[in-house]
């Protein structure tokens, strides 16, 4: 159900969502989902190191849902919010639009070719916002009218 509750995001919460309309990230800003990632102590089947952030993740290129797991070193640079609270992600068609106005956790940064990423907040939850570039864009984007 959703809740009924006025944000403090001031100006969006002009209008209260329904419970069967999409939130405005994708209704009417046209962010796709990508993934959900979630923090997890349990080492898991086919994790991948990415020294960068002294994390391991798994499960993403096999699930149909677009589940990540997480599981960080005591010492990662990743924000604690991060480590500690799900955070859902969505693909954007310009990175620097979408973080207009939001409150960044982590700035866009470049973890990979084609890949640019940031961190925002959302009433508390962590918010991943992904651009990707030239032949790695997907193929659901929203098409200019």
């Amino acid at each position: 159900m959703t809740d009924k509750r006025p944000s403090t995001a001031g100006a969006r919460a002009a209008r209260i969502r329904k419970d069967h309309e999409p939130p405005a990230a994708i209704s009417e800003q046209g962010w796709r989902y990508h993934h959900i990632g979630i923090p997890t102590d349990t080492p898991r089947s086919g994790e991948r190191y990415l020294k960068q952030f002294k994390m391991h993740v798994s499960g993403f290129q096999a699930s149909p849902y677009g589940i990540e797991w997480m599981r960080f070193e005591p010492d990662s640079p990743v924000s604690a919010l991060i480590r500690s609270v799900p955070h859902i992600a969505f693909e954007v068609d310009d990175l620097e639009a979408a973080l207009e106005g939001k409150e960044i956790l982590s700035p866009a940064s470049s973890p990979s070719e084609g890949v640019r990423v940031a961190m925002i907040v959302d009433n508390g939850a962590p918010v991943e916002v992904l651009e990707f570039r030239g032949d790695l864009r997907s193929p659901f984007r929203r098409r200019p009218v």
